[in-house]
C-alpha cells in the first residue's frame, strides 16, 4: 500500500505543469507593464465539484515605483459583498516575483515564462465566523496586449477544494 501511494505521488508530481512549458508562447508577459494603469476583471468561484458558488468583478489600479508594483484591487461580489486587496509585488534580480498582501500568509512566489505567470501562495479566506488558510496554485496566461485569463486551483491540506476562473482586460 505504501509503495502504491509513493508511485501515485511521483506520477502526479511528474505530470505537473511547469511555467517553463510556456517559454515559447507569445505575446511575452511583462507583469509590471500589463498591470500598470487600470485593469478590469471578472470571474467566478467554483467548489470542488465544479458548482459555481460566487461571481465577482474587480477594478484594479496598478502603479510602479522602482522594482515594486502595487495593485489596488476592489472586488464586488454578486451578493453585494465588497473586498479590497492591496498587493505589493517585487521583481527579483533572478527574474522571479515575490508578493505580499494583507490576507496572504507569508509571501507569494511567482515565475514567468513566455505568456505565463504561475503564482504559489496561501490566502486567509473568511467563511462565516471563521477563516481558512487556502493554498493557491494560480496561473495567468496573456492572450494579447489587453486580455489575460487566469485559473487558480485552491487546496487545503493538499486536497482540491475549489477553482477561481478570472478574465482581465487592460484599459487602453
Amino acid at each position: 500500500m505504501k509503495v502504491t501511494g509513493l508511485i501515485a505521488v511521483l506520477f502526479i508530481s511528474g505530470c505537473s505543469a511547469s511555467v517553463d512549458d510556456h517559454k515559447y508562447h507569445r505575446p511575452e508577459l511583462d507583469v509590471f507593464s500589463y498591470f500598470t494603469g487600470n485593469v478590469t476583471a471578472w470571474g467566478m468561484l467554483q467548489d470542488r465539484s465544479g458548482k459555481q458558488t460566487r461571481r465577482f468583478s474587480v477594478d484594479i489600479i496598478g502603479t510602479v515605483q522602482g522594482n515594486t508594483l502595487t495593485l489596488k484591487e476592489d472586488f464586488v461580489f454578486d451578493d453585494g459583498e465588497k473586498q479590497q486587496r492591496i498587493w505589493s509585488i517585487q521583481r527579483q534580480p533572478n527574474g522571479t516575483y515575490t508578493g505580499t498582501a494583507g490576507d496572504v500568509i507569508g509571501e507569494a512566489i511567482g515565475n514567468v515564462s513566455g505568456n505565463a505567470l504561475n503564482w504559489q501562495y496561501t490566502l486567509r479566506v473568511p467563511v462565516g465566523e471563521t477563516t481558512y488558510d487556502i493554498a493557491f496554485d494560480d496561473w495567468m496566461f496573456l492572450h494579447d496586449d489587453t486580455r489575460m485569463f487566469n485559473i487558480a486551483r485552491m487546496s487545503k491540506w493538499g486536497v482540491h477544494v475549489g477553482t477561481v476562473t478570472l478574465f482581465f482586460e487592460k484599459d487602453e
